[in-house]
């Protein structure tokens, strides 16, 4: 009988062996609403991305997410729980053609984490408002066995739309029960501050353009600047105006690789009035200027520019 470290090792080698006949090479797919997989067989450069609300299990290999100054190291070992889609650096840290990172990630649906939350409302003893919107957590046998039944349901379509469905509601009690109580609430949008912080998360997200009024944000939400700035930092490890800058820089980028645009007119259009300044802060972000960035992307091909 294996003891359970063996089981938990059994199972992720088990779920590995699944990931790698479904991608034989490098890549990344959707197998099934929300649920990718991803393979590298090795390192990777810096990834500008936005984390989205989704459990990330990696079973091979290991990653680091940077939010602002926080940095999140997870491997087969632990798990990550994003509860908010915030500007994020990425990079593949253990890779190698041998053993490749290989690794899942499940969307979690703020409906399905309601319903769970409101059927457990025993659970519910741990909701600290300051608790970050990123988590990393040492990884438990239940959640893996859980992840490659899920896999496995994938791969049939009749499985998948009937097993599918509870397998993620599985998922999400057992995150519940392993006190992530304040990120499911997050993602839920049922935590009072953390449903404002949100809220102008989501304003400036669709206003990224326009110029930045931390007072103005404030007030609509009903806080102070000096709280609404504070719940904000704790919450995303950034500062309304650093994640504006993100959020402008990235959509730059986009416009840059994808439009026929000149890089003056990509700036204008995110929201800089001052050239020189766009470029200063471009090339801050992403350690070169944006045609030096912008040819090395484009010779590097859709890996260097896809989520890993």
């Amino acid at each position: 009988m294996m003891d359970n470290v063996a089981l938990l090792r059994d199972t992720q080698e088990k779920l590995a062996e699944r990931i790698r006949q479904k991608l034989p090479e490098d890549g990344n797919t959707e197998i099934d609403s929300g649920v990718h997989v991803f393979r590298r067989s090795e390192r990777s450069d810096f990834f500008h991305g936005e984390s989205r609300l989704a459990l990330c299990l990696i079973v091979q290999g290991a990653k680091e997410v940077m939010v602002g100054e926080q940095v999140y190291h997870y491997d087969r070992d632990h798990y990550l729980i994003t509860a908010a889609e915030l500007p994020t650096i990425s990079r593949v840290v253990e890779a190698s053609p041998d053993r490749p990172y290989l690794a899942i990630a499940c969307g979690l649906d703020p409906a399905l984490v309601r319903s769970v939350l409101m059927s457990t409302p025993m659970l519910q003893m741990n909701l600290d408002e300051n608790d970050n919107a990123l988590k990393v957590q040492e990884v438990e046998i239940s959640i893996v066995d859980a992840v490659l039944r899920l896999m496995v349901a994938a791969e049939n379509p009749q499985d998948a739309e009937f097993l599918i469905p509870m397998i993620m509601k599985e998922i999400v009690y057992r995150l519940l029960c392993n006190d992530h109580g304040s990120r499911l609430a997050r993602i839920a949008g049922t935590h009072p501050t953390s449903a404002r912080i949100t809220r102008a998360l989501d304003t400036l997200r669709t206003h990224f353009d326009q110029p930045l009024s931390v007072p103005e944000i404030a007030n609509d939400l009903g806080m102070s600047v000096s709280s609404f700035h504070d719940h904000f930092k704790r919450a995303t490890g950034l500062t309304p105006l650093q994640f504006q800058k993100h959020v402008r820089l990235r959509e730059a980028r986009r416009l840059l690789l994808t439009e026929d645009i000149d890089i003056a007119s990509a700036g204008y259009q995110v929201g800089y009035r001052d050239a020189s300044h766009f470029n200063r802060d471009y090339k801050r972000m992403f350690g070169e200027s944006p045609s030096r960035d912008i040819d090395r992307l484009r010779a590097a091909g859709p890996l260097a520019t896809a989520a890993t």
